[in-house]
């Protein structure tokens, strides 16, 4: 019998210690401690994690997506690239920031068409790239592109913390990265975000616009580094920015630290499971599981692949078959009112038409799995995945009679 997959991942033991104290002394803001509170050493350790000079934590990675355009002083009304495959939030915290939304293609390996990505980047001001379910695009062609076009990157790495680029880790190539906290990301605190950065005038604009009122951001500065820098970026920009309350507090901070250790063993994990499911659907004849990229070591927490040859209801009865035996399985472009469906995106300014993006949602499917599966348990979900496709399809097709 297979264990729950859609349970998040628990939280480590000797969390709870922390979290004790912390309900003992109802210490939960972030600036109440003269330093060393749980938010800052969460920021030293996940920046160290990383090998980033900076690190932000906030309430969601939303807010820390939203806080990096904010922070790169982009002109309002400025125009802002993503890819037509991402999540509402990234269009979302575009548009919150004044800006502008400009969506390009993804073809069928979940990844930035490089034609359509460099035909629209003279148009827009910044790209943010989301590593979408992990998969990375091409990072050689668009740091490249953007460099000589002199257009900042941000990285939405929410589901790619532990994904490297020619050994280098996903959030640290572009200008800023973001990740998330939320309960089904590879860290697990509910709800909560982090941005990492070597840009000290960035960070210390992200710092003041995410809640560090009169002299806070102090409590940003990390005892016996050398921070002159920092200092001189934070000094620059007091009381010239507005605040918004994006703040992580204390409690998210102590339920996240004790799983930072745990980062590469659920890699590892997360990665062995993919590769050993992947393997055993690719001798399915109506299911496709793209390829990584060459540079790309992927940290799935999570399977996607595509349905071939079989109808919108084929497609319909194979996730209705799957969840029979429970595995649950999402068509993003067929689940309604799906918030990785752009077209489902109504708060955009401009809905673009995106056929090959549209084409590959309607067939792209997304399961949980988990790294604490077993491999009996990744062998059973993929049977299951199996006789699901080979259920769907016409008795005709399926069985050659």
């Amino acid at each position: 019998m297979l264990p729950n997959m859609h349970d998040a991942d628990p939280i480590p033991a000797e969390a709870r210690i922390e979290i004790d104290r912390l309900l003992q002394s109802g210490d939960l803001f972030r600036y109440t401690a003269p330093q060393d509170a749980p938010v800052a050493l969460l920021e030293r350790e996940f920046s160290a994690f990383m090998g980033a000079k900076y690190a932000l934590a906030v309430s969601s990675c939303s807010a820390a997506l939203f806080l990096s355009l904010e922070a790169l002083n982009l002109p309002k009304g400025g125009r802002v690239m993503i890819p037509g495959f991402t999540f509402a939030a990234v269009p979302s915290s575009v548009i919150h920031a004044g800006l502008v939304p400009v969506l390009c293609e993804v073809g069928e390996n979940y990844r930035i068409d490089m034609a359509d990505f460099a035909a629209r980047l003279p148009q827009v001001d910044a790209v943010i790239v989301s590593h979408m379910r992990g998969h990375t695009s091409d990072m050689d062609a668009i740091l490249t592109l953007c460099a000589k076009a002199g257009i900042p990157v941000i990285e939405d790495a929410a589901h790619s913390l532990g994904t490297t680029w020619h050994g280098r880790k996903i959030g640290t190539l572009g200008r800023v990265g973001c990740f998330s906290f939320q309960s089904y990301k590879l860290v697990n605190a509910g709800e909560g975000g982090i941005l990492v950065t070597d840009d000290a005038d960035l960070v210390a604009r992200a710092v003041i616009l995410s809640g560090a009122y009169e002299h806070a951001w102090t409590k940003h500065l990390s005892p016996g580094d050398n921070t002159a820098e920092l200092e001189q970026a934070f000094a620059r920009w007091q009381n010239k920015l507005p605040l918004y309350n994006l703040r992580m507090s204390n409690l998210s901070a102590a339920v996240i630290r004790p799983q930072i250790p745990h980062i590469d063993q659920r890699v590892a994990s997360g990665r062995r499971n993919h590769d050993q499911v992947a393997a055993i659907l690719s001798q399915s004849p109506w299911i496709e599981v793209p390829a990584k990229l060459p540079p790309e070591e992927r940290a799935p927490d999570s399977l996607q692949f595509n349905l071939t040859g079989l109808s919108d209801a084929e497609v319909r009865a194979f996730v209705a078959a799957a969840e029979a035996e429970g595995v649950k399985v999402q068509v993003f472009g067929l689940s309604r009112d799906n918030a990785r469906a752009y077209w489902n995106w109504q708060f955009l300014p401009e809905m673009p038409d995106l056929p090959r993006t549209r084409a590959m949602l309607m067939r792209a499917c997304d399961t949980r799995l988990p790294a604490r599966l077993t491999s009996a348990d990744c062998d059973a979900v993929a049977a299951i995945l199996m006789r699901a496709a080979e259920q769907a399809a016409t008795p005709t097709r399926a069985y050659g009679t």
